[in-house]
């Protein structure tokens, strides 16, 4: 064939093409990236890359009908195909023909099995080399060969790419073909790509073989050799009292300035039943958010003599990621979990912004004060005023008292603080932060802390 055959007609690309790269990624067999569609190809070989290149010629070597891959090469080179998903053992495409018809394509690629995948895996982390690179992202060529020593084939053979098309092609078609060929520029761009096809992503492989290697580490052996004896064990506390004669440590990383970006999810794909991607994005965007202020806190001075952070209840947690202001949708979903429902949610929220849980328990009612507790607090009421200023207060509730004649309330925390409560549309809502002095609080309350 000659690779600089030219399709003159223009292709519209397919609708899918205004996707971003990449797509989401979800772990396991459920994993899909998407690829936006790529441009014309003009004057120059359709694949760049070593990847790219030995996919086209196994791809060629293997097929039975080079008048189709002909075809089809001429129309990937034209822009026909659209955007590409691929998860594993299929790609997926619309190829459109020079009337601007859409074919759904699909490619099949036979995935390798589980023992296959333990073979090349183990493969990988005896080769030093091997292991390096593919925990650094890169995939050397040669890869491919000492795979195969394993016994496990990458690149497609004969037999191992079926197509699907709905122009009604039993075989290969040139829309099948143009898909194949795209993959080829697919690899220039990630050779992970192949890996996935094979059935098994990049965050997925990459933790297996993070996990294979500690292991094999830990039983004493380096890639390239023998597994030997593990190594024996030491205490935590004998390490800790040896370490004024061991190496220092290094220095830690310097602070992110921001927390990472969470990943999209929207790939054109229409999720599993009772998954909801926005749902996700949001976790994933509030996890970076806290690993961030968590990480940041732990390489401040003083770290080591802090309080260790409480954990947070299912209730306490949806109530804090309520208040980080998700939007009315995730909002409502956290409501019907926690069964506050939006209106109780929403004094949830203004409670944790004015005091974390400590506010939170004062709405709920956690806490009910006894006698001894009582008694302190109208010692504490009775001396916050002097007695032409006192305002009058009646107890409507143990650790409550309204001010008489006004939509104004304090309540008594746990920890001694009191808070400011307002009558609103029927509903008692936190209206301010606590305070040791019951005076500044109910000022709050009255709207006269300004």
């Amino acid at each position: 064939m000659n690779d600089n055959d030219e399709y003159d007609d223009t292709y519209d690309s397919d609708s899918d093409g205004d996707e971003e790269a990449g797509g989401g990624a979800r772990d396991g067999r459920d994993e899909v990236r998407t690829f936006v569609a790529s441009p014309p190809v003009r004057g120059r070989g359709f694949a760049q890359s070593w990847w790219g290149q030995t996919w086209i010629k196994a791809l060629e070597d293997t097929a039975l009908d080079g008048e189709q891959l002909q075809k089809g090469r001429r129309q990937a080179r034209a822009g026909a195909v659209g955007a590409v998903s691929v998860r594993p053992g299929r790609v997926t495409a619309v190829v459109r023909d020079r009337d601007g018809t859409g074919r759904r394509c699909d490619v099949l690629l036979t995935e390798l099995t589980d023992a296959g995948w333990d073979r090349f895996l183990d493969m990988a982390v005896d080769r030093s080399g091997h292991i390096a690179a593919l925990l650094d992202r890169e995939m050397p060529p040669h890869l491919v060969e000492d795979a195969a020593s394993a016994g496990v084939e990458l690149l497609p053979g004969v037999g191992d790419l079926e197509p699907e098309c709905d122009c009604g092609a039993w075989d290969l078609c040139p829309h099948t073909a143009a898909l194949c060929y795209e993959v080829a520029r697919l690899l220039d761009q990630d050779p992970f790509v192949l890996l996935l096809m094979r059935g098994r992503g990049e965050r997925r492989l990459l933790d297996e073989l993070q996990l294979r290697s500690v292991a094999r580490a830990s039983a004493g052996a380096a890639p390239d050799e023998e597994p030997e004896a593990a190594s024996p064990r030491v205490r935590a506390d004998e390490a800790f009292a040896a370490r004024e004669i061991l190496p220092p440590l290094p220095a830690p990383p310097p602070p992110l300035q921001e927390p990472g970006q969470p990943p999209v999810l929207d790939t054109g794909t229409a999720p599993a039943p009772g998954i909801d991607p926005d749902a996700l994005e949001f976790l994933a965007a509030d996890a970076a958010a806290r690993a961030h202020r968590l990480l940041s806190e732990a390489l401040a001075p003083g770290h080591g003599d802090q309080p260790v952070e409480q954990v947070l209840t299912p209730d306490q947690d949806a109530v804090r990621m309520a208040a980080a202001v998700p939007g009315p949708v995730i909002a409502g979903r956290l409501a019907a979990a926690t069964g506050r429902g939006r209106t109780a949610l929403d004094l949830a929220v203004r409670a944790w912004r004015s005091g974390g849980t400590s506010a939170l328990a004062v709405l709920d009612g956690e806490w009910t004060p006894g006698p001894e507790a009582l008694a302190r607090a109208s010692s504490v009421l009775d001396a916050a005023w002097e007695e032409t200023d006192r305002p009058r207060l009646r107890a409507s509730a143990p650790g409550r008292w309204t001010v008489t004649g006004s939509d104004a309330q304090l309540r008594l925390g746990e920890d001694g603080r009191w808070w400011p409560y307002r009558k609103e549309r029927g509903h008692w809502s936190p209206s301010g932060p606590g305070a040791h002095d019951p005076a500044a609080a109910l000022a709050e309350a009255l709207g006269e802390s300004g």
